[in-house]
């Protein structure tokens, strides 16, 4: 084995501090639980952090095409032969038509704006996010001039299904008494719940046909929404789409689901990233803790060094007996710091609705973080990384102390004794 009995024994022995080394001792156990909180909180914030993009990307993807083809310019016609060659490539799932555009919701005199999207009733009905998170009424009846939205919606504008909302288009009708807004009333079919504040609050779905007629767009659509298999890799079958799309005379545009939501997933990546650097500081001066008290228990341990070596001890048994009481410290924080951290992800959003009932605030809002809930995935890789890091800081902030212990001159150390 690397380390003897001995030098093992010596060093546990010195992790003891008496009474005349207390404040030795209460440095080494800020070292300790200050790696442990490093690395619990590391480990807490990268699940935080994996978690929203996981819930981010199953949301945005089960509700959006994983690729878009739109006109270069106003709407898509004559698409019918482009989605026919669009689902014969490979890996590709379903294409769907849709209309999207921008208009008001009233009901009793609250207004406010929305987004509407027009849809095919039966590519929305096999889209799992919607058709398995329905609070109220069912995408069966999601047909005609029957609408579907969000719960906040619901709860906002005080309906339910049965109800029927006013929508008033941006695009006016002339009449004889000059430009009019368009506007039309809407029976709801169906209330959502898919956790994702912008689509509960912000979103309602019509049956496409009747987005075309409330929008005027004709016989044209906004976009040709895509799904494919590999949704992580879009590129592989990019050009592929690109070709089967291509026709004489249209001037189309590809966007993937990266390109629409580029601020989302930015933020997250650049905010994990700085937030991963930030807490890292925290395993970094829990090391510089031990540095201090290693030192300090050198300086205290001279005359039991110069004893040492004058018994027959070697310079290295001595810095390996300060290694390994240094290095002990680091791997019992690590040790605590792991299991911490990976309690407390696991159990997050337990933790916040404790939070929130003792302090009585709002700890995660959805109007400011869009999700519902606060979402946490345990990636075991970035654990181990974030274990190793500790390790590797912890031990190399022992290697200075333990060389200065084994440098020490036992005739110096004994020559006032």
């Amino acid at each position: 084995m690397i380390f003897s009995p001995l030098e093992r024994m010596i060093a546990m022995r010195y992790l003891r501090a008496r009474r005349q080394e207390g404040f030795i001792s209460v440095i080494s156990w800020f070292s300790l639980i200050g790696i442990g909180l490093g690395v619990a909180t590391l480990i807490v914030v990268m699940s935080v952090m994996n978690g929203f993009r996981e819930e981010l990307f199953s949301r945005v993807l089960g509700l959006n095409g994983h690729l878009n083809i739109y006109a270069m310019q106003g709407s898509l016609y004559d698409y019918d032969p482009m989605v026919e060659r669009l689902r014969k490539v490979p890996g590709v799932t379903d294409v769907s038509p849709t209309v999207e555009a921008q208009a008001l919701v009233t009901k009793d005199g609250v207004a406010s704006g929305v987004f509407v999207r027009g849809v095919v009733p039966d590519a929305f009905r096999r889209r799992p996010t919607v058709s398995q998170h329905i609070s109220f009424g069912s995408l069966n009846d999601f047909d005609g001039d029957k609408i579907a939205i969000g719960i906040r919606m619901a709860e906002r504008l005080g309906v339910r299904v049965g109800d029927s909302i006013t929508l008033i288009s941006p695009v006016s009708q002339n009449t004889i008494f000059g430009s009019a807004p368009r506007l039309r009333a809407y029976q709801i079919a169906a209330i959502f719940d898919v956790g994702m504040f912008e689509y509960d609050n912000n979103f309602v779905f019509m049956p496409l046909a009747a987005a075309q007629i409330f929008f005027r767009t004709g016989n044209g659509v906004s976009a040709l929404e895509i799904f494919i298999k590999d949704p992580q890799n879009p590129d592989k079958i990019r050009l592929d789409l690109v070709t089967a799309a291509q026709s004489p005379g249209s001037a189309i545009r590809l966007l993937d689901w990266r390109q629409n939501n580029s601020s989302f997933f930015t933020a997250i990546q650049v905010e994990r990233n700085v937030m991963f650097l930030i807490l890292t500081l925290i395993i970094v001066v829990a090391a510089f803790n031990i540095i201090s008290s290693l030192i300090m228990l050198v300086k205290d341990k001279g005359h039991d060094i110069a004893i040492l070596r004058t018994m027959g001890a070697t310079r290295g048994m001595i810095m390996r007996i300060f290694f390994l009481n240094g290095a002990s410290i680091g791997l019992i924080g690590t040790a605590f710091g792991l299991v911490l951290g990976v309690l407390i992800a696991d159990h997050i959003e337990s933790v916040r609705q404790i939070v929130q009932y003792v302090t009585k605030t709002e700890v995660f809002s959805p109007e400011v973080y869009f999700l519902t809930q606060l979402p946490s995935v345990i990636d075991w890789h970035e654990v181990v990384q974030v274990v190793l890091m500790a390790l590797g800081l912890s031990f190399a902030a022992t290697l200075y102390p333990s060389w200065r212990a084994a440098k020490l001159d036992p005739v110096e150390a004994l020559r006032y004794e």
